[in-house]
């Protein structure tokens, strides 16, 4: 069966023929394929675009379908551990406590995949306010507290108290710290720490105009102009060539303890939520000495490239 590719060979072959029985210049007829192979592109790529957005479209739905029978089921499970239906025995509990972990892990798959098909279907929506990082980044490390204690890894928060209420998501960045504090978890062996810090940062853009070291040193002093978040821990660390993949989509490092578990949707979902609000994110790790991964928030509402809202 004949391709697509073999389709748009055959057409070029016939436009550089019918170039030449019509006498069009050697660069006429090659600017003439080249514009032939531009809209071939295009309209392939347009095609596998639809083709992913349908695809992220209908697994978000059965993803979405999954979560009312997965809400029933930890309910029960729930109210058996609770032993209101009656006493269990050491036996029961221990896979009625599985059965509870694997829900859970199961419904934050679910919450990674939906919020990476929206994001890839283009309705990230953010609801930015004015609020507390201190408070909001406090509220879900509270949520993560006791699977830390239940693995033997102890957690600190180090909030900044000189940091200002500025305006962000904060349902999007509790996101973002859990993903990564989740993955600090997974990372990092039972008796390691893991911290999560903020601090008031001074976050350089250059411009064109401002790239050499003259103008940056008769530039007045730096005020801040963003938050930066650490998530930091004592886990095994990362090798510098996993740096940037770390953040794609669907990666998984293979050196986890807990392999099997997550489906490498984390650490992209973070990335896409920080460039959302105009930020950065970033690793910085060696193999043995655990890692530290850190995002920039502009203290001012941002467009997502970086330009402030409301200047050209």
């Amino acid at each position: 069966m004949p391709s697509e590719t073999d389709g748009l060979g055959a057409s070029i072959a016939a436009m550089r023929e019918l170039g030449e029985e019509s006498g069009a210049s050697q660069s006429e007829t090659h600017r003439r394929v080249r514009q032939m192979y531009m809209d071939e592109l295009l309209r392939a790529y347009g095609q596998l675009h639809d083709r992913i957005r349908q695809s992220a479209l209908a697994l978000a739905s059965a993803a979405h379908e999954l979560r009312t029978p997965l809400a029933v089921m930890s309910g029960y499970t729930d109210v058996l551990l609770s032993e209101k239906l009656g006493a269990l025995n050491e036996r029961q509990r221990q896979i009625l406590g599985e059965m509870q972990s694997s829900s859970q892990r199961l419904e934050h798959f679910i919450k990674d995949f939906l919020t990476y098909s929206a994001m890839e279907t283009g309705r990230l929506d953010l609801r930015a306010e004015v609020a507390d990082l201190n408070a909001c980044i406090s509220e879900v490390s509270g949520f993560w507290l006791a699977r830390f204690k239940e693995k033997g890894v102890a957690l600190f928060l180090v909030p900044c108290d000189d940091l200002p209420a500025f305006e962000f998501d904060q349902y999007k960045i509790q996101h973002v710290v859990s993903n990564l504090l989740q993955n600090a978890l997974k990372f990092t062996r039972e008796g390691g720490t893991v911290w999560v810090a903020t601090e008031p940062y001074f976050w350089e853009r250059r411009s064109r105009e401002e790239d050499s070291a003259a103008n940056r040193r008769t530039r007045p002093a730096m005020n801040t102009n963003s938050a930066r978040v650490t998530v930091s821990d004592t886990g095994v660390g990362i090798a510098p060539e996993y740096h940037q993949e770390v953040f794609d989509d669907f990666f998984k490092l293979t050196e986890s303890d807990d392999r099997g578990r997550g489906m490498g949707l984390g650490l992209a979902i973070a990335r896409r939520i920080v460039h959302a609000h105009g930020g950065k994110i970033w690793v910085e790790s060696e193999p043995g000495f655990g890692s530290k991964f850190r995002f920039l928030l502009p203290l001012k509402p941002q467009d997502g490239t970086g330009q402030e809202l409301g200047k050209p």
